[in-house]
């Protein structure tokens, strides 16, 4: 192959990349973006674990759960892993449950970028409803440090909010006796709370 044919079959791909790259990389559009934290890693940060309990799992049970009830009362929902879509919404979750090296050290806690005009009172809101049900600690800063700085957040442009819900640690035995038989229930109080907020 001379140099010329070289040249043209290297522009060609790399064109073929750029085209697949920016579809790959459109923003998606959609009223509720719902986010299980760690699916789909499978190295690096894959979430935290308790013997046979998986954080990703959980994560992936509740908001598969949130997106079934938001879609059954017509809502346009879009629910994604790990990798985080550039995302324009009027409300983003994202699920998790907490992991410690000192177990039942921590609990629930909400993550929200403090530079949001509204993600603050959204969440207030949820913590109100939370923290009135689930039984354990709660962080006394709840909006923590490695949750304001979540990477998720330069990538959804949200109208109300997008909160980072850490519904319990997975390492403590005790919680995870409370939280496993609720994951439904907890699923439904999210999914409530934020068909509340969309009609605020």
């Amino acid at each position: 192959m001379d140099i010329r044919k070289l040249f043209m079959v290297l522009i060609s791909s790399l064109f073929i990349i750029l085209i697949v790259s920016l579809i790959l990389d459109r923003p998606i559009n959609t009223t509720v973006l719902i986010q299980a934290g760690h699916a789909g890693r499978s190295f690096g940060n894959t979430g935290s674990v308790n013997g046979r309990y998986r954080e990703v799992d959980w994560n992936i049970l509740i908001a598969k759960e949130v997106e079934k009830e938001l879609k059954r009362h017509h809502i346009d929902v879009v629910r994604v892993g790990a990798s985080i879509p550039i995302s324009n919404c009027k409300i983003a979750v994202a699920i998790h449950f907490d992991g410690s090296n000192r177990p039942c050290s921590t609990g629930a806690s909400i993550g929200y970028d403090k530079n949001h005009p509204k993600a603050r009172r959204l969440a207030l809101r949820w913590r109100s409803i939370y923290h009135n049900y689930f039984p354990f600690k709660w962080h006394k800063n709840n909006y923590t440090k490695n949750l304001a700085d979540y990477y998720g957040f330069s990538r959804v442009n949200s109208e109300k909010g997008f909160l980072v819900l850490e519904l319990g640690e997975i390492t403590c035995d005790k919680q995870v006796e409370w939280l496993e038989p609720r994951l439904d229930l907890i699923a439904t109080k999210i999914a409530d709370f934020i068909m509340d907020e969309l009609d605020r």
